[in-house]
Parts: structure tokens; sequence; C-alpha cells
């Protein structure tokens, strides 16, 4: 494993020593759950399987990009590192999104990716999977959007509302929560899976790729503080806290999501937690 041991003048600081023995924990945790449930841990790696993971080479450092689990502000990070800007203040979203700055593990050529999964430190960042679902559907179908209202929303709404408005069948705009997750969990769905949705399990491959660091959003701070001291970044580097998209909004919590799971049915709910079962087993999330 590549996780950068504790440097001997941190063995003795009780808050490093307890963030290492969680990572250790949660690495144990996904281990287990994939000898447990996944058959393909002999399966060949191919660039499909590393097409979201970020290189950067200066550190030496591969980042798995689960969207809404403080991507945007990883992306950020690694650009500093990388010597891209001199401050995480000073890049725009847009910048971050569709800059194409960072290069991604599948432009590599097979020795390359190799390579790079077998020396650098490999991290991903995961979330709470219903709070990770609100929260992208809040952003994607709660504010003007011109992919998802008029390829999801539009597919959505006229599969699932019964009498639904011209002018809704026209924008696509509008989709109801109970709508989205109607068609999350159709297996005939009208229109493919998303990134923003999809299994961190499918996104990550973690069970293909042995990843060293396991951080949680919900203790991004310290988690994303931890991983940079271990990696030796420059000390006046630090996780930037703000809000990425749609800053005035507050950010999508326990309470949120459960007021967004109430607008569903019991069996709606079951059927939720079931098709993320695998993630909340391999992270170590409780049942909500």
């Amino acid at each position: 494993p590549n996780l950068p041991t504790l440097k001997s003048e941190d063995r003795n600081n009780s808050k490093w020593k307890s963030l290492y023995q969680i990572q250790r924990e949660r690495k144990q945790i996904m281990r287990e759950t994939c000898s447990k449930y996944k058959s393909n841990n002999r399966r060949i790696i191919t660039p499909y399987h590393v097409s979201r993971i970020f290189v950067e080479d200066k550190y030496r450092v591969l980042y798995c990009e689960v969207p809404k689990a403080g991507c945007s502000n990883w992306k950020r990070v690694l650009m500093v590192l990388n010597g891209l800007a001199s401050s995480t203040k000073d890049i725009q979203h847009n910048t971050v999104h569709y800059g194409n700055y960072l290069k991604r593990l599948d432009g590599f050529d097979h020795k390359g990716i190799y390579h790079r999964l077998n020396t650098y430190t490999k991290m991903l960042f995961i979330r709470e999977p219903f709070e990770k679902l609100v929260s992208a559907f809040r952003d994607k179908f709660e504010h003007p959007n011109n992919y998802y209202h008029p390829v999801f929303g539009k597919a959505i709404i006229s599969r699932y509302r019964v009498n639904a408005t011209k002018e809704a069948l026209r924008t696509g705009s509008g989709v109801k929560f109970k709508e989205f997750i109607q068609y999350l969990l159709d297996v005939h769905r009208p229109v493919g899976m998303d990134i923003h949705w999809d299994h961190v399990n499918k996104l990550c491959s973690p069970c293909l790729i042995d990843y060293d660091f396991v951080g949680k959003f919900e203790s991004m701070e310290e988690d994303a503080n931890f991983f940079l001291h271990l990696i030796g970044a420059p000390q006046n580097l630090t996780f930037p806290k703000f809000k990425d998209r749609h800053s005035d909004e507050e950010r999508t919590t326990t309470k949120i999501t459960q007021q967004y799971f109430a607008q569903l049915s019991p069996s709606q709910r079951q059927r939720s937690y079931d098709f993320y079962y695998m993630d909340y087993l391999m992270f170590n999330y409780s049942k909500p």
C-alpha cells in the first residue's frame, strides 16, 4: 500500500494517530466487503475503470472523483499542488470543471496507468449515499440547467408524470424528487445513469483498485487536511471550506435529506437503500 507512514514526530500526536487508525479501519471494511461480495478481484484494469481518476504527478496523487463529495475543491487543491495556481481561492468553478488542467489516468498508455497505480497515493472521498443523492437532485433539477432539464427532465416527466403539461414536456423543468426516484429505480430507465447518482462502486472500482486513503465528506476538513499532511503538501495549503455551487443555499444536511425522502413511499425508500446497498456497506454508513 502507498499510504505514507506517519513521520516520527507525528507518532506521538494523538490526533494524527487516531486519524491514521480510522484510515486502517475504513480500508479493512472496504476490503472485507469486496472479498465477500465481489468475485472479480482478479479482473484486468482497463482505461474505463480509471476514467474518473485525476492525476497529480508532482506529489504523486491519484484522486477518484466522486461528484457531490467535495470534488470541485479537491480539484482546486490538486491544481495548486501541481503548480497550476497559487491559491485555491483564485480558481473559478468553470476553470475547475471545464478547463482540462488536470490529467485523467485513462489518458496514459497501459504502462503509464499501471506505473501510477502502483506507485502513487490513491485516494477517494465519499458521502452518505442518500445525502449525496439529494444534493445531486437539488443541484441538477432545482436550478436552471441546460443539460439536465432537456436531457433527463423531459424523459422523466414524459414517462412518470400523468397529464404532464405541454410546457413541462417542452422544457423538462420542475422534476419532482419522487419522479426522479422512479427513474432511478426503473430497470428500463428512459435515459441512462449519470455520474452524479451512480454508485461509488461503479465510478471508482474500489474492489479492483486498492485505494490508500478513504476520506468522508462528513469529516471533510479533518480528513482532507490529514491527507495533505501525509503527502507532505505545503503547510499553507488547506482544504477550502467554501461551497462551490449555489453558495447562498444551505448545504444538503441529514435533515434536508429526510425532508426529501419523506415524499417517498416506504417501498421506494427501501428500494433506494437497496440500490445503494454496496456503497452503504463498503463505506460503513448506517442504514438511514
